[in-house]
């Protein structure tokens, strides 16, 4: 008896069907939607996440989470080194939103000249916990 089990998208079988497989017996398929979500990820100086966040709201995006950390470029001034202090913003937003809000957080945040951040979109393979907000 073949025994399946669906679990967040995947199959687990249960037994030892592995010579089905190699017999080609037993083919199993499952189809996922792919997410209609990007992830922007904007990387900038200490102080500037706000700023992303407000010109990324006004391009249409809804919510956005703030990280913090530590750029590996240390500079020296008068000898002492400094560690560059960075904020690390991810917004997710729908696919179709997604250049709008990167060209406006580029031109805003002028992210197109020398040391003034970076920033990228990732595809985002599934999404959980969206929601809308009054």
């Amino acid at each position: 008896m073949l025994q399946l089990l669906l679990r967040d998208g995947c199959v687990i079988l249960l037994g030892d069907y592995s010579r089905l497989f190699k017999q080609g017996v037993l083919a199993v398929e499952t189809e996922i939607a792919p997410s209609s979500y990007k992830l922007i990820v904007t990387i900038v100086n200490k102080g500037k996440s706000g700023k992303v966040l407000d010109v990324s709201h006004g391009a249409g995006a809804v919510g956005g989470t703030v990280l913090f950390g530590h750029g590996s470029a240390v500079r020296l001034l008068l000898g002492i080194s400094i560690d560059p202090e960075k904020e690390i913003v991810f917004i997710i937003v729908e696919e179709e939103k997604a250049k709008k809000v990167l060209d406006a957080i580029v031109k805003e945040l002028q992210l197109d000249r020398p040391h003034r951040g970076i920033a990228f979109i990732l595809s985002i393979d599934r999404v959980e916990g969206l929601g809308e907000y009054d």
